[in-house]
């Protein structure tokens, strides 16, 4: 019998939006409309692999501070810290279906240095393998990390569900062959699961 996996994007699925975008700003002294507008723009470029300190000197110079190698530590840790703030609902989701003997396995979009942390949470122990954008230098929606993820788990694009809060994901997953939901809470996630038959 084909194995049917069940792949979970993080942000804002598994974990809440980080909030630590204002208090970053003011550790550095930089106006928090200009520190956030700089966060979002690079973030791509830090998801696919862009080193911490680049990333964090490239923010500076749109933000107006200036990074060393203590501060952009400090700002990694305190970045990490911020996307770590887990969903009980999504979380209970997990439990449900991990008992149910669904596999799972994590792709997110995220530097290297949040995968590392992901890899030490309690929730990573739901999922047979944590796939992160920046490992790879590639990000959804492009078509290779859908290779990347299908060669990891030793299947079938077919035999993939993906749930993602980013339609585009969703769009990319679903034109590499994967079948798809956007996720708006666990209660809907519930009823496709159920419908997928992933969820009794």
């Amino acid at each position: 019998m084909t194995t049917r996996w069940l792949v979970f994007d993080y942000g804002e699925v598994i974990c809440h939006r980080s909030t630590a975008v204002p208090a970053m700003a003011a550790s550095v002294g930089a106006p928090v409309e200009a520190f956030d507008a700089a966060y979002w723009e690079l973030r791509d470029a830090y998801d696919r692999g862009m080193a911490d300190e680049e990333y964090w000197t490239r923010v500076g110079e749109r933000a107006g501070f200036t990074v060393d190698a203590a501060r952009s530590a400090a700002l990694t840790a305190a970045d990490v810290a911020g996307w770590l703030n887990t969903v009980p609902e999504s979380l209970a989701l997990l439990d449900d279906l991990t008992a149910a003997g669904v596999p799972l396995a994590l792709l997110s979009n995220a530097p290297a240095a949040h995968g590392r942390a992901f890899e030490t949470q309690p929730w990573a122990k739901y999922f047979r393998h944590l796939v992160i954008s920046a490992d790879h230098l590639t990000a959804k929606p492009d078509p290779e990390i859908w290779r990347v993820l299908t060669d990891r788990l030793g299947a079938a694009p077919a035999d993939c569900a993906f749930i993602d809060d980013r339609p585009t994901n969703i769009d990319g997953a679903r034109a590499a062959g994967l079948s798809g939901h956007v996720w708006t809470g666990p209660d809907v996630a519930r009823g496709w699961l159920a419908a997928e038959g992933l969820l009794g």
